[in-house]
């Protein structure tokens, strides 16, 4: 039997950005009682989908304690660029890399019973400005918060053994209040099945924004070279780019990056990137000489199809691929949350207002 929404543990979100995490928490049980994001694309998504007015559009920065709701659950997937294997790696030395610590302030004012960070693999490997690494200080941060503190485990997760087709490591911390006297565990993974690039494009389409931002002259001309299951690399010298034909002439110096990656219809796609670009992820199409459409890209991010997305402008278009890649995948977050509802939650009481 299901538990009535306002008995359901009460969900607080941070850094919300369309609602991929959301949207796999409450089809786990969560009942989202606040989310916020500072970006407008973003917040437009989330409205669309969630009701108007459901996403504080406020930095923050600017948000007191006391202007959120208190929860039983409180997730973060605080800015991941700085950490980020394809950005600078400026990790805490970008000031979004030290927002991790406006989800402190708050956690500390709120103290629920679950918190939930997710951010890019890069993390790991990212030291903290005294020279430790970052994982630890959130870990040890979170461990003695308010003197009551947090059992935290961290892990890095392919979300291919989640249900998402799609191979995409994220590391996930999840800390659960000591008092609680329970230590999360990761769910065990799950078969691989029904999860290639032909699983995917095989799906009716006839659903919405089926429309793809269309490749450059430049982009096409290569494309055009590479077969299913290839890469720039089998597109001959003198049809590369200048800047692709210098990274040719030293393969070990840019460690043979692959570029223009097509995937094949019988693997499981790379992850799929905020830029949308060929050269950043595997978003050209296996067999036509185009991206994924705005839809498929969903798809790949384990979005319903009746998740609702703007395509009527060139501008929404490329809004909309920015925002379904940085979105955390709605099964990949179900399945989280669904072994935290179970592990944490049974037989919990929840907060009353």
């Amino acid at each position: 039997m299901a538990i009535p929404k306002e008995h359901s543990p009460k969900l607080v979100s941070l850094f919300s950005g369309c609602g991929g995490l959301d949207l796999g928490f409450q089809a786990a049980g969560f009942n989202g009682v606040w989310a916020n994001d500072f970006d407008s694309d973003a917040q437009a998504v989330y409205n669309l989908n969630f009701g108007n007015g459901k996403i504080d559009p406020r930095d923050i920065l600017t948000v007191g304690e006391d202007e959120i709701p208190d929860c039983d659950i409180l997730t973060a997937g605080f800015p991941c660029q700085p950490f980020s294997n394809a950005g600078s790696r400026k990790g805490v030395h970008d000031s979004r890399g030290m927002l991790y610590k406006e989800c402190l302030r708050i956690i500390g004012k709120k103290m629920p019973k679950v918190i939930v960070f997710e951010n890019v693999k890069g993390l790991l490997s990212t030291k903290y400005i005294d020279g430790r690494n970052l994982a630890e200080v959130i870990t040890e941060d979170l461990s003695n918060m308010n003197d009551v503190g947090y059992n935290v485990v961290h892990q890095l997760v392919n979300a291919a053994d989640y249900g998402v087709p799609q191979n995409r490591q994220r590391v996930l911390f999840v800390g659960v209040r000591k008092d609680l006297g329970k230590t999360f565990t990761f769910p065990k993974k799950m078969p691989r099945e029904n999860l290639s690039v032909g699983d995917v494009l095989s799906r009716p389409k006839d659903v919405p924004n089926q429309v793809d931002w269309e490749l450059s002259p430049q982009a096409l001309e290569m494309i055009a070279y590479i077969p299913e299951g290839g890469s720039w690399k089998d597109v001959p010298y003198e049809h590369l780019a200048l800047r692709f034909q210098k990274i040719r002439d030293d393969m070990k110096k840019y460690h043979s990056p692959k570029f223009y990656r097509r995937f094949a219809r019988n693997e499981i796609c790379g992850t799929i990137t905020a830029s949308a670009q060929p050269e950043n992820c595997g978003i050209v199409h296996p067999l036509e000489n185009r991206r994924y459409t705005v839809r498929e890209a969903a798809r790949f991010q384990t979005f319903p199809d009746t998740f609702k997305f703007m395509t009527d402008t060139l501008r929404d278009i490329t809004a909309m691929y920015k925002v379904i890649g940085n979105a955390v995948p709605v099964e990949l977050a179900k399945n989280i949350a669904t072994a935290i509802m179970e592990q944490i939650f049974q037989g919990e009481g929840v907060i009353e207002q």
